[in-house]
């Protein structure tokens, strides 16, 4: 039974980190999205890298079954087991300058409760708003969503789309997830999640077929695909939601079209649907 009058009085908590926009991660973020040299700009955060900082930094006696922080601090103690980012609307209102001092103000901005097929979930709106050198600099608005464990019919997490969507992509490449990749990308943004590594934890405890690759991660392979058909290009605001997961089982594509402010951005799992979609409007 979810008590969500209880869960409700967490909307409007609030929290404050602070950081260095120091080098070091976007080196590690390079070397993952295979790069000599990198299509952002070379002085300033490239987008979505700020989520490599503001890092979690719960004590290993404060880690959940599930590899996250426990529950019941800053979030609230949704009493589901299953948690999913499932996706972002970002502003980005200046650049935040490499070795700039950073500050993110974080708080809760709704928690709801609602019923799918998957069974009951909550839905927790937080809302992180970040300065470099005390500028305004990022806004983002996370949709995280709680939901039921997989029913003991379940045969693995996500069931296949019905058919392919038709969707034309200008430009295309594919990714093969392998466990290495999701590890690299765990340790660059201390996910401890254990979707991400534990493939006996997904299989046996979360009933997913193989290791998930991680939301955010996909998101930012997305936006490294339109960086690389689009060097250096200064996006205004961004927003990506999670529709279908992807696994380490197998290839993915980024696919990807322009418009007329931006671009639209997808991508496509083996089956031909569509695993996360993205807009981004350009500066």
């Amino acid at each position: 039974m979810i008590d969500i009058d209880h869960l409700k009085t967490w909307v409007g908590r609030t929290e404050e980190q602070s950081d260095v926009a120091a080098p070091a991660p976007l080196a590690g973020l390079a070397a993952l999205l295979d790069h000599v040299h990198p299509p952002w700009p070379e002085h300033e955060l490239p987008p979505l890298a700020h989520w490599l900082y503001f890092l979690p930094r719960a004590r290993q006696s404060d880690i959940d079954a599930d590899g996250h922080p426990k529950r019941g601090g800053f979030l609230p103690p949704a009493p589901l087991p299953r948690r999913m980012w499932a996706g972002s609307r970002i502003e980005f209102r200046g650049p935040i300058a490499i070795g700039a001092a950073m500050v993110r103000r974080s708080s809760i901005l709704s928690v709801e409760a609602k019923s799918g097929a998957s069974g009951d979930m909550v839905f927790v709106t937080v809302r992180h708003e970040i300065s470099g050198d005390a500028a305004p600099a990022i806004v983002e608005e996370q949709d995280i969503v709680y939901r039921q464990a997989p029913k003991p019919e379940a045969s693995g997490g996500a069931p296949l789309a019905p058919a392919a969507e038709r969707r034309e992509s200008e430009w295309t490449r594919t990714v093969t997830p392998d466990p290495v990749q999701l590890f690299r990308y765990s340790a660059l943004t201390f996910n401890g999640h254990r979707i991400h590594y534990d493939r006996d934890y997904c299989r046996g405890v979360e009933g997913y077929p193989g290791l998930v690759v991680h939301g955010p991660y996909t998101a930012t392979l997305l936006v490294d695909h339109f960086l690389r058909r689009r060097p250096q290009a200064s996006i205004a605001t961004l927003q990506f939601r999670a529709r279908r997961p992807l696994f380490d089982t197998a290839a993915f594509d980024l696919c990807g079209a322009m418009r007329e402010s931006g671009a639209s951005l997808w991508a496509r799992g083996p089956h031909g649907e569509t695993a996360m979609e993205l807009a981004l409007r350009l500066a």
